[in-house]
């Protein structure tokens, strides 16, 4: 294979997607964590391409920003859209005296590996082709263009509605995935006509173009016809995250993770776990996440974009966000973890607990029916039942400190900005408004009267209705 810099990568993603039935453009659509247009930049990358141009359209403003912060990524718009031909006409400028080899890919076709763009690279310069063809065999090929051979070698490719009955009983077609040699594809290009059923430049066309002009035209036919596999519908879309989630599922059972019920199971593509973590049926774990090793996820838990280290527990129908968990912390039943959450080693968070950008310390627990958020929470820390931290006065956020060794007795509001120190305590049924100071016990509730023989009184009363 020749260096890097002799790859160009161009990623058709201008069309409409009218099937999808979707203001969003069909290539922003997202399957199992990225969109489809990711999926294929990132298997683009394994060829570490010297350039990559991206031909947008519809929506391309959307796309364009989908795009932002990317090394080395151009757009160009093709508009109006006449075929795929004249899509890759557009990136014409920001080859112009390129040598090597350009890749040209499809924004709809995300199940292509980078293993196989290996293929097809060193299969186009090993052959020293003008042009190489990505095929497929398929069992029912309705839809797609077919490959006519002669002689066992790649004639021309006919798009199903230009297909003769004959030619439409072929079973191998285009996926529309090339590698071209820079060099002769602009002028090949321009000899293309519109003379097909839908009146458009269609880049199939070229193959005939190089094979009269006697240059050399290569295939390569993919093991895996799923890997050429587009999206058109909302169908599609289901059908190819469904083969994603799978390869993701198989991937890390394969790494040494225990996965329950894989069918029922719904892991990102980026996502990180580490071996002897079991993961129960129901369970999603979506983005950036990563969890660590030996953990365990109980049924029904979301997490998404958040870090667990080793030896977590999460119990059932938990959801954490943008949280971090340590090592050895217990999280649920019925808990809530927010963004800018922190829950320290070996602590606690219990059912119907909810915490928002609070850190939760070493040790610490709090073990039911609690709110917590805006808090700086210290060590060996117990929170009782019903503790509220009211950390919003109608117009500000405040914070509530609670420093190590600190006891929170049940039904307690703290009402922020307050701090209770080292060692305190805070008496069942407090609303505390004011610091508590270190070791001091804090209280603040109506003192209890018992009025004696009210109740038989009352009920010797007449009555009164």
């Amino acid at each position: 294979m020749t260096a890097s810099t002799d790859i160009h990568i161009v990623i058709l993603a201008a069309g409409q997607g009218t099937r999808m039935k979707s203001r969003l453009p069909k290539v922003l659509h997202c399957a199992v964590g990225r969109s489809l247009l990711e999926h294929v930049l990132h298997s683009a990358s394994t060829l570490s391409p010297a350039t990559v141009t991206v031909v947008v359209g519809h929506e391309a403003e959307s796309v364009e920003r989908s795009l932002a912060g990317r090394d080395n990524v151009n757009c160009v718009v093709q508009s109006p859209q006449r075929g795929t031909a004249h899509a890759l006409q557009q990136a014409e400028p920001l080859l112009v005296g390129r040598t090597g080899t350009v890749v040209l890919l499809s924004g709809d076709v995300p199940l292509l590996t980078g293993e196989t763009l290996q293929k097809l690279v060193h299969t186009h310069q090993a052959a020293k082709a003008a042009a190489t063809v990505v095929t497929a065999v398929v069992e029912r090929p309705y839809g797609y263009g077919r490959i006519i051979r002669s002689r066992g070698r790649i004639a021309r490719i006919v798009e199903e509605r230009d297909a003769s009955p004959t030619e439409r009983q072929v079973h191998e077609i285009n996926s529309g995935i090339y590698a071209f040699d820079a060099a002769p594809l602009f002028d090949a290009l321009r000899g293309i006509a519109t003379t097909n059923a839908q009146g458009e430049y269609y880049l199939t066309d070229v193959v005939a173009i190089y094979r009269r002009r006697r240059l050399t035209v290569e295939t390569l036919v993919v093991g895996d016809p799923r890997e050429v596999r587009g999206v058109n519908n909302r169908s599609e879309l289901a059908e190819v995250s469904a083969i994603m989630r799978q390869k993701k599922n198989e991937e890390l059972m394969a790494a040494g993770v225990t996965i329950v019920d894989p069918a029922s199971t719904f892991i990102d593509s980026d996502v990180v776990v580490g071996p002897d973590t079991v993961i129960h049926p129901g369970v999603v774990i979506q983005g950036q996440s990563k969890v660590g090793a030996a953990c365990e996820i109980h049924a029904y838990v979301r997490i998404a974009d958040s870090e667990l280290a080793d030896k977590v527990t999460v119990l059932n129908f938990c959801v954490i966000s943008g949280a971090r968990v340590a090592e050895g912390a217990s999280v649920g039943p019925f808990a809530h973890l927010r963004p800018a959450t922190q829950v320290g080693q070996g602590a606690k968070v219990g059912n119907f607990v909810e915490l928002k950008k609070t850190s939760l310390g070493p040790g610490s627990k709090a073990g039911h029916l609690a709110y917590l958020g805006d808090a700086t929470i210290g060590a060996n820390v117990n929170v009782g039942a019903g503790t509220i931290t009211c950390n919003y006065d109608g117009e500000r956020k405040h914070e509530t400190v609670i420093e190590d060794n600190a006891f929170i007795g049940s039904d307690s509001q703290l009402i922020a900005p307050v701090r209770v120190g080292r060692g305190a305590y805070v008496g069942a049924g407090s609303s505390i408004t004011r610091d508590v100071p270190a070791d001091a016990l804090g209280i603040a509730r109506g003192r209890q009267e018992n009025v004696e023989g009210w109740v038989t009184r009352k009920k010797k009363a007449p009555d009164k209705a």
